[in-house]
């Protein structure tokens, strides 16, 4: 049954049928219009179909999730999933699906001319998207057979019927191995701009409070449904995706704002997890504005000889959630480290000729050779880049001293990893000894000296952390921006782009030259957004109600990074870590205190986390409470999980097996099971303690509050003991402070004052 998503609810509805077609790439066509704000423009969706094979036990196999896979799996034949030849029991796949069970809700007026009538249920196929704040102007089958590059691909499917043609192109472009990705996003680039079938028949669409539902008169299955669609639409200003808003020198500009509805008002689209997917997207944007997206390459602008505005291009070939889809246009300039400070970042020199922004921080984007609408057919520019030196990850320098553990033996040892086909940077020799990744910082012009004395002088020490930590980079680059005011986090982690709150710089007035006085905030907050590179972004949540899998891992490596970073002697990094809890307990114990007991579990589902209907649709409990984004409880309650298990285990040993889980689980996504029974195997002595699967579900996921003997409480007095507290200090000489204005001695202060204050 269809999750409702009333309006009497918390629950967050996900209606995408993921489960019976999945969206393989998007390729997006967007023009950023500031003066009215809306971004307005096409998306292209290359569809395919889900359909079950089963193995030699006779158990169902999903042919999206296995047919993927380098080291084993299933695999349907193209053919099979063109004709419908196949095991698939189509009337068991459709047998739940919300599009079947009932009469569409009239919430939306009927788009005119090809509508879907609300009370359809003639037996037609429907695919149903994720989409809200959306105009839906046109949706359209495209015509690849049209598409002169296509014409390889057009002599295999010759013996296909004409109205089978177009399916078997697409299905072997979508099945191309990951070492043809360049010619596979050449080729999705310009099959978006084939021209429509209006002699196959209408496509109708019908949007709803939360969907887009598109269906053909006559396709009773996805697997005859057409497998390349566009949409062309236009945002709403108040769409709750993004954010319309004036930076710090009061120029507009535009942010994914991380809302808890993600991308759906950004482009239609599945939001379930499981619907993993490539892109690419072009970008207009007026001459004065930098765009910023979670692509694998440096966009170089060039100028729209139609249209004046400057064209970006970006794309990813790592699959990944629609939700982690992120873009921000506006005035921002690029912070550049003096010479005499890049001890850190030798690379930088080299990594600026990606940049796509002049090193000027006045002077505007250089705009390249003129260039027409994205890809049509016929048109030399397709977005897509053909040489190698676009991706910074293949030609960037390493940087920084290298002091760690090679790993490339893992290589030469041939890494057989199990997620999906991909260019995996796990595979990569090179991304072994990377310790700190090409990366660059974007601010407004008026923090500009700040960004680059806080952020670029601290980013390479905390990268390089990074590496040591948790080892191989997932993504090749990384830039970082100082969002505007108002932005409701302190950081904001993507695939290759980080969000900062500007209060983290906490820049000190009469410091030296607007130096940043105190770095230990910002520095936490840079190693947390990084942690979320392992630990949210390459290994996520199959079920969002799991927000711990993020961000509980996140805030107790922040710690471990930090730490590395700062190049503590052991006992000052348990120093440090054992204060954080407390002032985390703290803040913990105060929540817990006043906050519904609902939304202090950290699998609200229980048994059932991970379930979804037959067609794929499900609910986000909880996800649009207004009380629970300005909660804690996953962050803290999570971290406080791990230090227990730390103090079961040893926390050397947690952090070593967090590397062996990263090598195992990159690339996928996870429940809380898969991370506590590869646990339990690793260190099978945790099971004669009594901890069993049953009993961490019992004490710590399943229920309100929090297990007493969790409680930092027992390390305070050795902690107060000031005899201890200013031999201590003695071991942090500072040039900028006084020998007692210590981390320490600061973290204890303010927790000394909380204390006091409840009293």
């Amino acid at each position: 049954m269809e999750p409702d998503g009333d309006q009497d609810t918390d629950d967050l509805p996900l209606r995408a049928n993921a489960n019976q077609i999945r969206v393989r790439h998007y390729v997006l066509d967007l023009t950023v219009q500031l003066h009215n704000k809306v971004i307005a423009g096409s998306i292209a969706l290359f569809l395919e179909p889900v359909v079950e094979a089963t193995d030699g036990a006779g158990v169902g196999l999903r042919q999206t999730d296995m047919a993927r896979s380098p080291c084993e799996g299933y695999m349907v034949s193209s053919e099979a999933l063109v004709s419908g030849e196949s095991t698939v029991n189509e009337s068991a796949s459709m047998s739940n699906c919300g599009t079947r069970a009932g009469p569409i809700p009239e919430t939306s007026p009927l788009s005119v001319g090809t509508s879907l009538e609300s009370s359809s249920d003639d037996g037609d196929f429907t695919l149903v998207l994720d989409c809200c704040d959306l105009d839906i102007l046109q949706v359209e089958e495209l015509d690849v057979t049209s598409v002169p590059s296509m014409s390889n691909l057009l002599e295999e499917v010759r013996d296909h019927h004409p109205r089978d043609r177009s399916a078997a192109m697409l299905q072997r472009l979508v099945s191309m191995p990951s070492a043809h990705w360049r010619r596979q996003h050449q080729l999705f680039s310009e099959c978006s701009g084939a021209p429509g079938t209006p002699e196959a028949g209408p496509v109708e669409f019908h949007t709803d409070r939360w969907s887009l539902r598109v269906k053909k008169r006559g396709i009773t299955s996805p697997v005859n449904f057409p497998r390349g669609l566009r949409v062309s639409y236009e945002t709403r200003p108040a769409g709750r995706s993004i954010r319309w808003t004036q930076d710090q020198d009061k120029r507009v500009c535009v942010y994914t704002a991380g809302s808890p509805i993600n991308n759906r008002a950004l482009f239609p689209c599945q939001e379930p997890p499981v619907a993993m997917s490539t892109w690419q997207a072009r970008v207009r944007a007026p001459g004065e504005c930098v765009v910023l997206m979670s692509g694998e390459n440096v966009a170089l602008p060039i100028k729209d000889g139609e249209t004046g505005l400057l064209i970006w291009d970006y794309y990813v070939t790592m699959p990944m959630p629609a939700s982690t889809f992120t873009l921000a246009v506006g005035c921002w300039r690029r912070a550049i480290a003096e010479p005499h400070t890049a001890s850190w970042s030798a690379g930088e020199a080299s990594v600026s000729e990606y940049s796509g922004v002049p090193a000027n921080t006045d002077a505007e984007p250089r705009a390249g050779s003129q260039t027409g609408p994205m890809s049509r057919p016929g048109s030399s520019t397709s977005g897509v880049p053909t040489g190698r030196s676009s991706s910074p990850s293949e030609t960037g320098p390493e940087s920084g001293r290298h002091t760690g553990t090679c790993h490339s033996a893992a290589v030469d040892g041939g890494v057989c990893c199990s997620h999906s086909d991909y260019p995996c940077r796990f595979n990569e020799r090179s991304a072994w000894t990377q310790r700190v990744v090409p990366h660059r910082v974007f601010a407004p012009a008026c923090l500009l000296q700040k960004a680059r004395l806080g952020v670029l002088a601290l980013l390479p020490q905390c990268l390089a952390a990074a590496h040591a930590v948790l080892g191989v980079h997932p993504f090749p680059r990384l830039d970082v921006l100082i969002v505007p005011e108002g932005f409701s986090s302190l950081g904001m982690a993507s695939p290759h782009i980080i969000f900062l709150s500007q209060s983290v710089l906490d820049v000190a007035e009469g410091s030296p030259a607007g130096g940043v006085a105190d770095r230990s905030v910002l520095g936490s907050r840079l190693c947390h957004e990084l942690a979320h590179s392992w630990f949210g972004l390459a290994i996520g949540a199959r079920d969002w109600t799991e927000e711990w899998i993020s961000e509980g891992f996140a805030t107790y490596l922040e710690d471990v990074i930090w730490a590395k970073a700062q190049q503590l002697l052991p006992l000052e990094m348990e120093e440090q870590a054992q204060l954080k809890a407390l002032l985390r307990w703290r803040r913990l114990s105060d929540e817990l205190q006043h906050s519904q007991e609902e939304l202090q579990i950290l699998r609200p589902n229980m048994e059932k986390t991970g379930e979804v209907s037959e067609c794929g649709a499900s609910l986000v409990k909880h996800a649009l409470n207004p009380d629970k984004t300005f909660m804690q409880v996953h962050y803290l309650k999570g971290y406080f999980l791990l230090t227990f298990l730390a103090s079961e285990v040893g926390e050397c040993q947690l952090i070593h097996f967090f590397r062996q889980f990263v090598m195992k689980y990159h690339g996928q996504l996870i429940l809380s099971q898969d991370f506590l029974q590869m646990l339990l195997d690793t260190f099978p002595d945790m099971l004669k303690r009594g901890l069993t699967l049953t009993a961490i579900y019992a004490d710590w996921m399943d229920r309100p509050g929090i297990p007493k003997h969790a409680s930092p409480h027992r390390r305070l007095a050795r902690l107060l003991s000031s005899t201890y507290i200013l031999f201590r200090c003695r071991r942090f000489p500072s040039s900028q402070n006084s020998p007692c204005d210590t981390p320490l001695l600061r973290l204890l202060l303010r927790y000394i004052r909380g204390v006091v204050k409840s009293f």
